[in-house]
């Protein structure tokens, strides 16, 4: 398997470490060529891609992890999504005249919030939320003291993200009984001597070998992850029935037609009069036509 747009799990045999590795390549050019973002915000996008794969490749879930950053500065929002199926979509919403040059702190400001959802895709099982203060000076920072807070797991997080891959190193403490506790600090020293330039250039078996050729490592199958969007035109169409046929034939009546883009894959939706009718199963545009009159 290509090490592009790959997964990697892996445990240690000696120590009470679970871990993994992921590269997005493809799937990271997707979401860039859908929108252009600038630099400080396309560096914590790809970082929040490439986290969501790996907190989502140890949940045995059925559904969808959401990240998403509430932002009190030039960034209001940031939300990457990861399904069980390894497919993966991000997007975030900014001042666009913001300065190229911003940190994080200055592009998230003060008062944001780090919120983590775990959405079933079976219909009514109970979806879980938990939301913290955004603490630390980076994006993994961030969601190591989001897990030990909302978790109590002890976490390391090495992401980057330049402008054609995003990728990261996950960590994570497991309980007593598996390994020698004193493995745990060993394997974070270890991982510490990782430069962001070959986490972005190194294949996961590259890395694993150049941080732990003298430990015992079970490497799992890699798993392929893809772009994809969730959105669909029957999605769209039961948003605007919620709306109500009223507000809906209104927007129509003045604009000609209802026009929905998907955040996230820039595909538009249109909706015209017929499409309407058809919608709302009735002739709703005649209907808000004579109570005008």
């Amino acid at each position: 398997m290509t090490q592009h747009d790959t997964l990697q799990r892996f445990l240690f045999d000696g120590a009470p470490v679970r871990g993994a590795l992921v590269r997005l390549d493809g799937a990271w050019q997707q979401v860039l060529a859908r929108r252009r973002y600038p630099l400080p915000v396309r560096s914590m996008l790809g970082e929040m891609m490439a986290a969501a794969v790996l907190l989502a490749a140890n949940l045995k879930f059925d559904g969808t992890l959401i990240l998403q950053i509430h932002g009190a500065g030039p960034l209001r929002l940031a939300v990457v999504e990861c399904n069980n199926d390894r497919t993966v979509r991000a997007t975030a919403k900014f001042d666009e005249a913001l300065d190229e040059g911003l940190s994080l702190a200055e592009l998230l400001g003060e008062g944001g919030k780090f919120v983590m959802t775990l959405e079933p895709r079976v219909d009514k099982a109970q979806t879980w939320q938990g939301i913290v203060a955004l603490e630390g000076d980076s994006i993994g920072q961030m969601l190591e003291n989001y897990m030990r807070r909302s978790e109590q797991l002890d976490t390391r997080l090495i992401l980057a993200a330049n402008e054609s891959t995003a990728a990261g190193l996950l960590l994570q403490r497991l309980p007593e009984g598996h390994g020698d506790a004193e493995g745990w600090p060993h394997v974070l020293t270890l991982a510490e001597t990782l430069q962001h330039d070959e986490l972005l250039s190194l294949s996961a078996d590259d890395i694993l070998f150049r941080l732990y050729h003298q430990e015992a490592v079970r490497v799992f199958d890699a798993e392929p992850v893809s772009f994809a969007c969730t959105c669909s035109r029957e999605r769209v169409g039961g948003m605007l029935k919620m709306l109500g046929g009223q507000e809906v034939a209104d927007v129509v009546l003045e604009q000609g037609s209802v026009e929905i883009a998907c955040d996230f894959c820039n595909q538009h939706y249109v909706f015209d009069e017929e499409d309407v009718n058809a919608l709302f199963e009735y002739d709703v545009m005649a209907a808000v036509r004579e109570s005008r009159h």
